[in-house]
């Protein structure tokens, strides 16, 4: 039997059906029950909503021990895509907490139950940083430990040293790097996590753009690679996940195409950007109000890393899809 941490996030809910499509035998944990809807809207967005119910669900929390006893038995394969996604630094304790002692247990408990493969979902964030003398950022690319790093990125960097022990202690293992992830345009406000938040923002006539980039991929890719890995003879090896590498402005110019919303038209540019940040802080301060931009994506709205996706490439000979055709397809379900 397979296990799924995050089953009701982006990934998971994406990877549970992709693994019921090819006749696996899942099982997913939970904390809260009505969480699980996400899940099944994912499933009925794709019309496949009879496949929901085969899914093992059971309640347990990976920071709770004991729960994780009962979810383990009889498993074989474990996918850990559960994870806490923010970057607000108060957060930080948190994201520790989440991101690196639950994956600790995570491998604790793969070790102990002598489980035969798995597999980490990490973050382009837990890359390494560039020398001057390099043009892309590769799954051999240092983590320098003086540059800043946000909260979210050491977190993802931590949860990889406690897979990493786990190879040590004679646990086989997957990791995956993925750039943002691109999914579903949401129907409902149910749906909407992840990269959902982005197609709201430019439904809502988001004004600004910016000319930094990043990797994208679509989650389509992401689960089909996933499963590919973890069928393969591939061990203890990680992989950055990248359909390509796109400017800000492009995607969004796409995003707003599609929904027939008007296209970001003001150019921020990196002190915009930094005055942006600052002002949300003192909003958000003096309101209490949840932070909409922080220092950290503030920062990345205008980095310009380039990643390499050669590796996943020659393992496996990946054609990723078309990112900004993805989102024309999507935008038809």
């Amino acid at each position: 039997m397979v296990l799924v941490t995050g089953g009701t996030g982006l990934v998971g809910a994406h990877l549970l059906l992709h693994l019921i499509e090819n006749g696996e035998n899942v099982r997913a944990i939970y904390r809260n029950l009505n969480k699980i809807q996400k899940t099944k809207s994912v499933f009925e967005l794709y019309k496949k909503v009879d496949l929901f119910e085969k899914i093992n669900w059971i309640e347990a929390d990976i920071l709770d021990v004991p729960s994780l006893e009962i979810a383990f038995v009889d498993i074989e394969y474990v996918y850990h895509c559960a994870a806490l996604i923010s970057f607000n630094p108060k957060d930080e304790d948190a994201l520790r907490k989440t991101n690196i002692e639950g994956t600790a247990n995570m491998v604790n408990f793969s070790l102990a139950k002598e489980i035969k493969k798995f597999c980490f979902v990490s973050s382009i964030a837990a890359l390494g940083d560039l020398a001057p003398h390099e043009t892309y950022i590769t799954e051999e690319t240092d983590w320098n430990p003086e540059k800043p790093h946000s909260d979210y990125a050491i977190s993802k960097y931590g949860a990889e040293m406690e897979v990493w022990r786990g190879v040590q202690e004679g646990l086989a293992i997957v990791i995956i790097n993925p750039g943002v992830i691109l999914g579903p345009i949401p129907k409902t406000k149910i749906c909407e996590q992840g990269s959902a938040e982005l197609y709201v923002k430019v439904a809502n006539g988001l004004p600004f753009y910016t000319l930094g980039n990043t990797g994208f991929i679509a989650i389509n890719d992401v689960v089909k690679i996933l499963y590919q890995l973890m069928k393969s003879d591939i061990k203890n090896e990680r992989f950055t996940l990248i359909a390509d590498n796109i400017v800000f402005r492009d995607i969004l110019n796409t995003i707003a195409d599609v929904l027939k919303a008007k296209r970001p038209n003001i150019h921020a540019n990196p002190l915009f950007m930094n005055f942006l940040w600052v002002a949300d802080y003192i909003f958000s301060t003096l309101f209490f109000q949840k932070r909409s931009l922080t220092k950290a994506t503030a920062k990345a709205s205008y980095s310009k890393n380039l990643y390499s996706n050669e590796k996943i490439k020659t393992a496996l000979g990946t054609v990723f899809s078309d990112v900004h055709q993805y989102i024309q397809e999507v935008s038809k379900l």
